[in-house]
């Protein structure tokens, strides 16, 4: 499925009206007819509230109410907009032709079994205010008691470019799409907001290529991207992958990497740690092979250490190394000589972004290794020299402009999780809470390095190492719930993630 911004949805809107002569009546028709069936199959009986706003939004929900009473079912109408636009208003007319009325205020003691949400779409701009948020605030209060709520688009109050709700915003059971998906109902907010998200095609089309916009991970791209296994085979067919991290104060980090790599399937594993902690990992994952990469507590750069290296498949770098000049240092050399597959993570990026902040362009453009960074927006924030709440902001454009500037690929983790190399655009929406927890990172880091070791390109393992920790996260928490989920269970859900791959 792809998703559009804002944006992207007007310019489609306008080629569909300007270029491919599709009037923009009809498309609102064709918006409320499909609104209507949803309601009937929501709702089979019952009163039906339409909240109309002044916008093509609003316009939708005044033909669907009309379709509604065409049906025989029993809907009322409210909308308190001062302005609206000419298709709007023609179908307020047909509305009020067909013997229906517009309140303005919402009726204080009748029960609905239905709020259509057609108060904003994707034009809003700030906070809802006034009336608009009162109405929302009532609408939430109906759902408290057991009202369905249809929202058209997106939630009214989510911002369609960034999902962020600025003040109040519509809590929905669904939330039907026209046309694409929205962003803002699979990011920040919306993700709580938009409910369960349906889409309907209602012949809009886009005006740019298919590589052009943004797609959400589903189960059957995911099924394509997983390396095969074939009975003829041997460790040395699965790739051999290195997980360097780890500290005197973090040593969990690198261990969570190390056993996620493990479950995801690489032939070899080898755990790279300082040198007075590897005893803490003996035995405690057999199937690992130790070494050390420095002397000491945490790590300090050794050139001969660091060549042992060069000859796997993919390498995953900084889970718990904490910060130092000497993890900035390592990360160069491998930017510089390796030519694998580079997985950057954590206290690597954290230390590149320190002590090598002016260098980075150039080694990241100059690498001779895929590069993958994995950071999280505080992370992203340190790397880019953005402030966070401009990162939050800017939805998905902030990590495709850093990933084109340098010529890599990024996996911006958040709910919803970006991926891009700077040119296409994959948004992960697997995954719950329960990642909102310390290890849930490290284990990403491991099960991507060990796709990567399979053959997958660092990007494709980012993008299905994405989709399978959130899924994994989803699966484990149906016993366990979000709130104990762990990194350890986060692990042992793998197996069934790969499973429900292999299923056919």
């Amino acid at each position: 499925m792809y998703i559009v911004t804002n944006g992207q949805m007007r310019e489609a809107d306008a080629y569909t009206i300007e270029k491919l002569g599709v009037p923009s009546l009809e498309l609102m028709e064709r918006a409320g007819v499909a609104l209507a069936k949803r309601c009937v199959e929501l709702a089979p009986i019952g009163k039906i509230l339409c909240l109309c706003g002044g916008g093509n939004n609003g316009g939708d929900g005044f033909v669907c109410a009309r379709h509604l009473q065409e049906r025989g079912r029993s809907v009322e109408v409210v909308c308190f907009a001062e302005k609206y636009s000419q298709d709007c208003q023609e179908n307020k007319k047909k509305w009020v032709e067909l013997g229906g009325e517009v309140l303005t205020e919402i009726p204080r003691y009748t029960e609905y079994t239905l709020v259509v949400d057609c108060l904003f779409g994707t034009g809003l701009k700030g906070g809802l205010t006034g009336k608009n948020a009162e109405a929302v605030l009532a609408v939430n209060g109906m759902k408290e008691r057991g009202t369905l709520v249809l929202s058209a688009d997106i939630p009214s109050g989510i911002n369609g470019e960034n999902g962020l709700a600025e003040s109040v915003a519509v809590q929905a059971d669904v939330t039907l799409c026209i046309g694409e998906i929205k962003l803002g109902c699979t990011f920040g907010d919306g993700l709580d907001y938009a409910g369960e998200v349906q889409c309907e095609d209602i012949g809009i089309a886009l005006p740019r290529g298919k590589d052009e916009y943004a797609k959400l991970q589903e189960k059957q791209e995911m099924k394509k991207l997983l390396p095969k296994r074939k009975r003829n085979s041997h460790k040395g067919s699965y790739g051999r992958a290195a997980i360097v991290g780890g500290s005197k104060e973090y040593t969990g980090a690198a261990y969570l990497s190390a056993v996620a790599c493990l479950h995801a399937g690489a032939g070899y594993t080898t755990l790279f740690v300082p040198e007075n902690i590897l005893p803490h990992y003996v035995l405690k994952a057999p199937e690992l092979l130790l070494k050390s990469i420095s002397e000491g507590d945490r790590y300090a750069f050794n050139s001969e250490k660091m060549e042992n290296l060069l000859t796997y498949d993919a390498i995953a770098y900084g889970m718990g190394m904490g910060e130092s000049e000497a993890v900035a240092r390592g990360a160069s050399y491998l930017l510089r000589r390796y030519e694998g597959k580079l997985i950057l993570d954590a206290d690597g990026l954290n230390s590149l972004a320190k002590y090598q902040k002016d260098e980075l362009p150039a080694l990241f453009k100059n690498a001779k290794c895929q590069v993958l960074l994995t950071p999280h927006v505080k992370e992203f924030s340190r790397l880019s020299g953005m402030e966070v709440k401009g990162i939050i902001e800017g939805g998905i454009l902030p990590p495709i402009t850093f990933a084109a500037q340098n010529q890599i690929g990024v996996l911006l983790k958040g709910a919803a999780s970006v991926l891009t190399d700077g040119a296409r655009v994959f948004i992960n929406a697997t995954g719950n809470s329960g990642l909102a927890k310390g290890g849930s990172g490290d284990v990403l880091s491991g099960v991507i390095v060990g796709l990567c070791a399979m053959g997958l390109s660092a990007f494709d393992g980012g993008r299905l190492g994405a989709y399978l920790v959130g899924r994994s996260a989803e699966l484990a928490a149906s016993y366990v719930g979000e709130y104990a989920l762990t990194a350890t269970k986060v692990i042992d859900g793998l197996g069934m993630a790969f499973l429900e791959l292999t299923d056919d």
